[in-house]
């Protein structure tokens, strides 16, 4: 048996709860293993059609250039023709001396999903044979983003970690990028030099000496439901063990003015009365004849 009572719409309260984790792993082992499956990846400005054998084109070459082109597809495609990574030129508006705008108004022409309202950088390189290092890391491991400053890998040549504002750095220089709501890290070399930079990519993709770790940031929402049980309400027990079993009828000590029953269960249903979570108390506890008595509910959900 059960008794039952309507929850309002103040009654129920949902509130954001968010919650970091944080993660490290070391060698490349770690990284790939099957429950982590962390990629590091080398892109490359190349037309595979052009490095194919006579069975057609090879694999490598496809898969580099396939990382390459859609990492600058993406994340850069704004910043190709500007200087130094920064903005490229594009159509913009006129504000003329009386407030009024003619012309285009100034609109990039791609998403490239920034991080910051900041001026980016994004630096990217495009001359022929251009290589880029990419590490992606699964969805289900950063939640909703990477935690700005949380970043950081490192090589036996070097570490390299964010900046909170979207960039990869280091020490002081620019290296990359770190796209904290997709889980991708890009190094293309920034401030540094192409010769160095080829060999430290081969280093980033295919060292096995490596450490990675960073924070993950997930929202779960907490459902909160008030139940109140006013001070003249649910004042008799349903628990059958207070009536005889020879007649039906509850004990004497049931119907007396002191008695008070206790609650130990509460359940929520749904409008068409199917149970759908059971909440238990720690201890029986007593519903008040002079006061509303309030049991919360908390439930978590994603």
């Amino acid at each position: 048996m059960a008794a039952f009572k309507t929850l309002n719409a103040q009654d129920v309260i949902v509130s954001p709860l968010h919650l970091n984790k944080g993660f490290r792993f070391e060698g490349q082992s770690a990284l790939s293993g099957s429950n982590v499956n962390i990629g590091r990846y080398l892109g490359k400005n190349i037309d595979y059609l052009e490095n194919q054998t006579e069975t057609g084109p090879t694999d490598n070459s496809k898969s580099q250039s396939l990382v390459y082109n859609q990492i600058k597809q993406l994340y850069y495609t704004n910043y190709l023709s500007g200087s130094n990574g920064e903005l490229s030129n594009v159509s913009t508006a006129s504000f003329n001396p009386d407030g009024t705008i003619t012309g285009i108004i100034y609109s990039p022409s791609y998403q490239n999903y920034l991080d910051t309202t900041l001026e980016a950088k994004r630096y990217f390189p495009t001359a022929s044979n251009s290589i880029i290092g990419v590490l992606s890391i699964p969805q289900y491991m950063y939640g909703d983003y990477i935690q700005p400053e949380s970043f950081e890998f490192t090589t036996l040549s070097g570490s390299y970690t964010d900046d909170g504002e979207g960039r990869l750095i280091s020490g002081s220089t620019y290296v990359g990028n770190i796209i904290y709501k997709h889980g991708i890290i890009v190094l293309t070399g920034g401030e540094r030099t192409r010769d160095y930079w080829s060999e430290e990519i081969s280093t980033f993709v295919d060292n096995t000496n490596v450490t990675c770790s960073f924070s993950s940031s997930y929202t779960v929402y907490e459902t909160q439901y008030k139940c109140t049980i006013g001070e003249s309400e649910f004042n008799y027990t349903l628990n059958p063990s207070v009536t005889s079993g020879s007649n039906g009828l509850p004990w004497g000590y049931a119907t007396s003015a002191s008695f008070s029953p206790y609650v130990t269960t509460v359940g929520l249903y749904n409008d068409q009365r199917d149970l759908i979570a059971v909440g238990k108390l720690a201890q029986p506890t007593p519903i008040s004849k002079t006061t509303d008595t309030t049991i919360l509910i908390n439930i978590d959900r994603q």
